[in-house]
């Protein structure tokens, strides 16, 4: 893996194919095998898939906990088994009859901490199955529900029966759920009719690299300029420059006792994760800190370029 070309592929993933349709093709035209995403898009929703290329992937789950942006249309009057517009209508078409104020009343009582059950037709796992795969075959599936967290969300436009929203939010919440448990709360039912991810963390739909771009790139053998750097996904996390005997420990997986000058203006909290650099500005990899030894030990470490 030396030498390979590793980071992150923000790509602006079209309404239609799958994220693993798009994992790959990234595979296929880079060559490299390792590549992953760091949270996954519903065939019918567009916007931000970051694909993780080489070592990039060890980062996932840091990226997974960023905050997302989303803008979704919410169509009012009809709820569907998928709770999106790709599903079988759960009743017949209902009046829509609330107001804006109505409206915006109900989406205010999903921001917070809110208790989310996801749709059937999910990923999530019931007897080591996804729930789609057994929701298909006609089996019953009754999925708990979990906790979920809306930061934002904000009306952007409200033409009955369709409601324009923008949601910012926490990993693991399903704007699917959102849709259908607004049509509940209202009492028309509903579902998502669209969905575009707008920003994971600092990657913006905005800077998004189209498929047409990634193909023009694969075949011109230039892709590898497209990588976004491991790093970008961490910033959130405080840095340190090692000195060069701790780097050298680091990455044989030793504990080290940082100096003090290194760890000037670095906030410190025990159990805390941080990034570590060399002195020549490459990122060596994750530590976490020991409070109680005053220790920093290795939690991810990376290959050097």
């Amino acid at each position: 893996m030396t030498g390979a070309p590793h980071g992150i592929l923000n790509v602006n993933k079209p309404s239609g194919p799958t994220s693993f349709d798009i994992i790959r093709l990234v595979r296929k035209g880079t060559g490299v095998r390792k590549a992953g995403h760091a949270g996954t898009l519903d065939p019918m929703a567009s916007g931000v898939l970051l694909v993780l290329v080489g070592q990039a992937v060890r980062v996932s789950e840091y990226l997974m906990d960023l905050p997302k942006t989303y803008r979704a249309i919410i169509r009012l009057g009809v709820s569907t088994d998928t709770y999106d517009a790709e599903g079988t209508p759960s009743h017949e078409p209902r009046a829509v009859d609330a107001s804006k104020e109505e409206l915006e009343a109900a989406l205010a009582s999903f921001v917070g901490e809110i208790d989310q059950t996801p749709p059937a037709y999910s990923a999530v796992k019931v007897a080591g199955q996804p729930a789609h795969r057994l929701a298909r075959k006609g089996a019953p599936v009754a999925l708990a529900s979990r906790r979920a967290r809306i930061d934002r969300i904000e009306l952007l436009r409200f033409d009955s029966p369709d409601v324009e929203i923008e949601v910012e939010c926490g990993k693991g919440t399903y704007i699917r759920s959102l849709a259908h448990d607004l049509g509940e709360a209202l009492g028309c039912g509903g579902h998502l009719a669209a969905l575009e991810r707008t920003r994971v963390g600092p990657f913006s739909v905005d800077s998004a690299r189209s498929l047409d771009e990634l193909e023009r790139a694969f075949k011109a053998g230039d892709w590898a300029a497209l990588l976004l750097p491991m790093d970008c996904g961490l910033i959130h996390l405080p840095a340190i420059t090692l000195h060069i005997e701790d780097e050298k420990d680091i990455r044989h997986g030793q504990a080290v006792r940082i100096d003090q000058e290194c760890l000037v203006g670095v906030p410190l909290a025990d159990g805390g994760q941080y990034r570590a650099y060399a002195e020549d500005g490459g990122l060596v990899g994750l530590i976490r800190y020991e409070a109680e030894t005053g220790m920093w030990r290795p939690r991810k470490v990376f290959e050097q370029a």
